[in-house]
C-alpha cells in the first residue's frame, strides 16, 4: 500500500515537473534559513534539497532546460552588473589574481593524475572527478562530447557514464567543502566584513558619507579654486554649496574661495578632516540644511538617455545650475565624481535651485515603476549572442577544440555588454531591481536542475566498493585547493576576504558558492572577485578534463 502511494506521488511529480520545482523552492526556503553556529545556506539550500529529491528516486529529475535557463540567466545578470569591474580589474590585481586561480586548477589537474596512476582509476573517471570537485558542469559537457568523437559507438553509453559517476560523486563536495572551508578560515581569522571592504580602493563599495560646512580661515587658500585644491591634495570628497557674501550658490571647480566664506563638504568622515585641517575650521552653520534657495532630492535614474553617459558629460550645471553629490546603487551609496556612470535604477542626490528641481527630475525620468520594466530587446539579444559564443569551437594544439558553453557564453558576452553599457539607442544594463530578481530566479532554476539530476547518482554511487575513494578524494581535492587559495590569498597576497570569498567562488566556477559569499559578507563585494576569475577558470578547466582524458589513456 505504502510502496503504490509513492509510486503514485513519484509519477505525480515526474508528470508535473513544474509543481516539482516549486516544491523542492518552498522546502529550500525555511532549510536555508536555519543557522548552525551562525551559518545558514541560504539560497545553496536548493541544491541540497534537489539532491535528497532525486536521490528517492531515478525517475524526480526536473528537465535539462530548466538547468540551463537558470544557468544562462544567472551568469548573464552577474556579468551584466560585473563588466566593469571585471575590465578595471585588469589595470592591476586582476594579472594577479587570475594567476593565483590558474596555479591551483594546473595544481588540482596534477594531483588528479597522480592520484589515478597510483589507484588505477580510469581517465574518463578522473575527468569526472576533476570536474565534479570543481563543480563545473561546462567542463563535464565538453569532456563527455570529446568522448563522443573518440569512442567507438558499441561501448558509447557505458563510457559516458564514468564521467558523469566521478562528477556526481564530488560535486556535493565541491560546495559543502568549499563553505566549510570559508568559514573554519574566515572565524579563525575573525574577518571584519565591514573593515575589510574599506581595503578595496577600486571598487564602488557602500561608504559611510556625512556632509559637514567649513568655514576658510586659512588665509594662503584665498583666491584658490576647488579645482587647484582637489589636484594639491587628492581629496576624496564632493563640494556642494559655496556661501560667499551671504549668497549661496553651488561649488564648481572654477570656484574661488575667499577668507570667512562658507562651503559644504560631502564625503567619508576621514577625508572630511582632511579637507577641514587644509581650509580652516567647522562651521556650527550647516548649509545643506538651508533650503531657501537651494534645495535637495533624491531622484530615481530611469531615463535609458542618461545611462551609461559620464556625469561631467551630462552638463548638468550648464544645463540645470545643478550637482549630483551622491549615488545610491541598491544597498550601496558613493560619492559621485566626474567619471561616474549611471545605471537604470540608480538614486541621485541633488543639489539646484527650488525652481529647477521640476525639470532635473524630468531629465533622469524620476519613475520608479519604469524600474521594474526590463528591456526585452535588448535582454533577449543579449543572452541569444551570448549562447551562440558559447557554442564556437575554439581549436587547440593537438587537434582539440572547445566550447564555452551555456555558462561561459552568456558570461562573457555580459561582461562586455556591462562594459559597454549602450550601443546607440539599445541599453545593456537593466535596472539594479530587475538584475537582482532575475539573478535569483535564475539560481534556483540552476540548483534546482541540477540537484535533482545528480542526486540519484550520488547516492547508488557511494553505495559501490569504490564510492568511498572516489568520495574522500573529490572533497580533499576541493577543500585542499580552498585551503590554499585562502591562505596564499589573505595571508601572503593579502587580498581583502570580501573579494578572496567571490574569487573562491569563481575557481569553483559555481554560483551557489557565491551566494553564500555574498550572504556571509552583506555586500556586493565578492560579485567582483567572481566576475575576475570566472571566465578563466572556466576555460581553463575545459581545457584540462580533457587533458586529463588524453594522458591518462
Amino acid at each position: 500500500m505504502l510502496y503504490e502511494t509513492w509510486q503514485e506521488i513519484v509519477k505525480l511529480l515526474n508528470d508535473n515537473p513544474l509543481l516539482l520545482l516549486f516544491l523542492i523552492a518552498a522546502l529550500s526556503y525555511p532549510l536555508g534559513r536555519l543557522k548552525i553556529f551562525g551559518v545558514s545556506l541560504g539560497v545553496a539550500a536548493v541544491l541540497f534539497v534537489g539532491l535528497a529529491v532525486g536521490a528517492l528516486d531515478p525517475n524526480l529529475k526536473l528537465p535539462e532546460i530548466v538547468y540551463n535557463l537558470g544557468l544562462v540567466v544567472f551568469v548573464y545578470t552577474i556579468g551584466l552588473s560585473s563588466g566593469p569591474g571585471f575590465f578595471a580589474s585588469f589595470r592591476g590585481r586582476g594579472v594577479r589574481d587570475n594567476l593565483l586561480v590558474a596555479a591551483l586548477l594546473l595544481t588540482v589537474a596534477a594531483t588528479v593524475y597522480f592520484f589515478a596512476r597510483a589507484f588505477g582509476v580510469s581517465n574518463t573517471v578522473a575527468a569526472g572527478l576533476f570536474t565534479g570537485a570543481l563543480t563545473n558542469t561546462p567542463a563535464l559537457a565538453a569532456a563527455l562530447e570529446f568522448l563522443k568523437g573518440s569512442v567507438p559507438p558499441a561501448q558509447l553509453d557505458a563510457v559516458l557514464a564514468e564521467p558523469v559517476l566521478g562528477y556526481s560523486i564530488a560535486y556535493p563536495m565541491g560546495i559543502l567543502g568549499v563553505m566549510v572551508v570559508m568559514v573554519l578560515f574566515t572565524r579563525v581569522w575573525r574577518v571584519n566584513y565591514v573593515e575589510d571592504a574599506l581595503r578595496v580602493r577600486d571598487a564602488q563599495t557602500s561608504q559611510q558619507l556625512v556632509t559637514r560646512t567649513l568655514r576658510i580661515t586659512r588665509p594662503e587658500i584665498a583666491g584658490q579654486t576647488i579645482q587647484r585644491l582637489m589636484q594639491t591634495h587628492a581629496w576624496e570628497v564632493v563640494f556642494g554649496r559655496w556661501k560667499h557674501a551671504q549668497r549661496t550658490v553651488l561649488a564648481t571647480a572654477q570656484t574661488e574661495l575667499q577668507l570667512d566664506d562658507l562651503v559644504s563638504v560631502v564625503g567619508a568622515p576621514e577625508q572630511v578632516e582632511r579637507v577641514r585641517a587644509a581650509l580652516g575650521e567647522f562651521s556650527a552653520e550647516a548649509l545643506e540644511l538651508d533650503r531657501t534657495e537651494m534645495d535637495y532630492r533624491r531622484i530615481f535614474v530611469s531615463n535609458p538617455q542618461v545611462v551609461g553617459v559620464r556625469l561631467r558629460d551630462l552638463n548638468l550645471p550648464q544645463q540645470f545650475g545643478a550637482l549630483i553629490t551622491r549615488v545610491r546603487r541598491g544597498d550601496v551609496e558613493f560619492l559621485a565624481r566626474d567619471d561616474t556612470t549611471l545605471d537604470l535604477g540608480d538614486r541621485v542626490r541633488v543639489v539646484t535651485r527650488r525652481e529647477n528641481m521640476g525639470a532635473v527630475s524630468h531629465f533622469f525620468g524620476d519613475s520608479f515603476k519604469a524600474l521594474g520594466e526590463i528591456d526585452v530587446l535588448s535582454f533577449s539579444l543579449g543572452l541569444a549572442l551570448g549562447i551562440l559564443v558559447g557554442q564556437i569551437p575554439i581549436p587547440l594544439p593537438g587537434g582539440i577544440a572547445f566550447k564555452l558553453g551555456t555558462a561561459g557564453g552568456p558570461l562573457v558576452v555580459a561582461l562586455l555588454l556591462g562594459t559597454l553599457e549602450r550601443s546607440g539607442p539599445i541599453v545593456w544594463t537593466l535596472p539594479f531591481n530587475a538584475n537582482l530578481t532575475l539573478r535569483q530566479i535564475g539560481l534556483i532554476l540552476f540548483l534546482a536542475g541540477v540537484g535533482t539530476r545528480a542526486g540519484y547518482a550520488f547516492v547508488s554511487t557511494l553505495a559501490q566498493g569504490d564510492g568511498l575513494l572516489l568520495f574522500g578524494a573529490g572533497a580533499a581535492l576541493t577543500m585542499g585547493a580552498v585551503a590554499m587559495m585562502m591562505f596564499i590569498g589573505y595571508r601572503v597576497l593579502k587580498i581583502p576576504m570580501n573579494l578572496l570569498l567571490g574569487m573562491v567562488a569563481g575557481m569553483q566556477t559555481n554560483p551557489a558558492l557565491l551566494g553564500f559569499a555574498t550572504q556571509e559578507t552583506e555586500n556586493d563585494l565578492p560579485n567582483l572577485g567572481y566576475a575576475t576569475v570566472y571566465p578563466m577558470a572556466t576555460i581553463l578547466k575545459i581545457i584540462l578534463a580533457q587533458a586529463l582524458i588524453i594522458f591518462l589513456r
